[in-house]
């Protein structure tokens, strides 16, 4: 990856000392590298090949629990210098002289890529997803249409901040996604799978690209003919297969301190107190290796970790940034994330996690008398001020004497995160993992979900 200036080249010191020369609690800039490529097959074609590289400083000042934020494309002290100058007339107060270390540490992530993206040309993953597309086709002659795309990027971080803050990092992100569409007389259904996260190209090894076309083009052909399920309530099975995407809305939004401080949370008050089943708990976790959300060092420097939520039940804490932690009197929780050098950190999750219990899942869907299976979530919503949800299941079964039944299309779940969580009566000894962009005031960045195969007992939730 070609580089352009970083931190290290400029007189940093110098500039934060600008920056501060009128207080504030803490000041920072934010360097960033970005090259990206994305290639995107559909309707047969390839329809857009877009590579490009990025690169921009963030200059934070934090004042009085405030947050003054500017950014630039211009990389010279001199621009960076009038920046920090212009920025520090939001303080009010005595200068501060910025302690720094001597020079960048490079921090390591969790994980170690084995083959880069740039070992393969452009032309191997063009041809990559002409292989998916050409699969999933060839599934079945109901599948109308497929769009593949495989989408990489390389970023450089490099984070320097006042008191005491000098790092930098290289992170690696791969992904492929192939959407399929089937279709007959009566109407259209989708399929949609992905995998990858911040890995190289070895991720793709054991024949992932056949099955992510095989897995999508099977669930919209399934979907097609399944029958619709009537509305009503009943116990619900979620697959570890599912992924992590209750989790996430329903729950790990709540979780962000920056919405539990202002009021935005069902959560808020509920430190300390039971807020699920015994048999739950949750963690936010960078250090899994290969996950989306796995980093190093999060967008403000603060090592990448593994930070416990929710203990038997029990709410232990929420997800912090560096201003949040300063509001709360408590430490970073490394969950300081930003879309780029263009926007300022916010509390936000990495990988959340319902973690694994002890039963085995073939116990958990063989308890089950009736109810429904989810094997694949869709799209949903949450509000995080009253925790209620409503998830769209993408794949479905009847759960009919303890297995799996016929197939259901157009099933909906929702509910209220807090009384979900008390519900779950079965913990999955297994685990399984999903990966996503996750939106939140108008920021997107990378994240993982997972949970173990869940049984939630009657009564539960509306569904249809």
């Amino acid at each position: 990856m070609s580089e352009a200036a970083a931190l290290s080249d400029l007189p940093v010191s110098r500039i934060l000392s600008a920056l501060l020369s009128r207080g504030g609690e803490h000041g920072e800039l934010f360097f960033e590298e970005a090259r990206a490529l994305t290639v995107l097959m559909e309707d047969g074609r390839i329809e857009r090949v877009v590579s490009g590289t990025d690169a921009g400083i963030g200059v934070r000042l934090l004042f009085r629990g405030k947050t003054y934020y500017a950014y630039t494309n211009d990389l010279s002290a001199e621009s960076l210098l009038a920046l920090s100058n212009d920025l520090s007339r939001y303080a009010e107060g005595d200068g501060v002289a910025a302690t720094l270390p001597a020079s960048a540490r490079a921090v390591r992530g969790p994980t170690v890529v084995r083959v880069p993206p740039a070992a393969r040309g452009i032309g191997e993953k063009v041809a990559l997803v002409r292989e998916v597309d050409r699969i999933a086709r060839e599934f079945s002659r109901e599948v109308r249409q497929v769009r593949a795309t495989w989408s990489e990027s390389l970023r450089r971080i490099e984070v320097v901040a006042h008191p005491g803050i000098f790092v930098r990092e290289e992170q690696t992100y791969c992904v492929l996604a192939v959407q399929a569409v089937a279709g007959d007389g009566d109407g259209l259904t989708m399929g949609y799978e992905s995998a990858g996260g911040t890995e190289g190209l070895e991720f793709l090894d054991g024949g992932v690209p056949s099955l992510l076309a095989r897995k999508a083009a099977g669930r919209a052909v399934r979907t097609l003919h399944a029958a619709k399920l009537p509305g009503g309530r009943m116990p619900v099975v979620l697959s570890s297969e599912a992924g992590g995407t209750m989790v996430h809305e329903a729950v790990g939004h709540g979780l962000e301190a920056d919405l539990a401080r202002r009021g935005m949370s069902v959560y808020k008050e509920k430190l300390g107190e039971r807020i699920g089943s015994p048999l739950v708990s949750i963690a936010d976790d960078a250090t899994v290796p290969g996950k989306r959300g796995s980093f190093g060092i999060d967008d403000e420097g603060t090592p990448g970790q593994r930070t416990l939520l929710v203990d038997g039940g029990i709410l232990k804490g929420f997800l912090h940034d560096r201003l949040s932690a300063m509001k709360d009197g408590v430490a970073p929780t490394g969950n300081g994330r930003r879309e780029s050098y263009r926007h300022k950190p916010i509390p936000r999750m990495t990988n959340t996690l319902i973690l694994p219990g002890g039963t085995p899942p073939e116990e958990i869907l063989a308890a089950a008398d009736r109810g429904l299976q989810v094997v694949k979530m869709g799209g949903g919503q949450v509000n995080t001020v009253t925790g209620d949800f409503m998830f769209e299941v993408a794949e479905g079964y009847r759960i009919e004497g303890g297995k799996r039944g016929e197939p259901v299309r157009g099933a909906t779940i929702t509910g209220n995160g807090p009384e979900v969580l008390s519900m779950i009566d079965r913990v999955g000894s297994d685990l399984g993992f999903g990966i996503g962009t996750c939106g939140k005031d108008g920021q997107g960045v990378p994240v993982g979900d997972a949970q173990p195969t869940l049984s939630i007992g009657p009564p539960f939730i509306t569904v249809g």
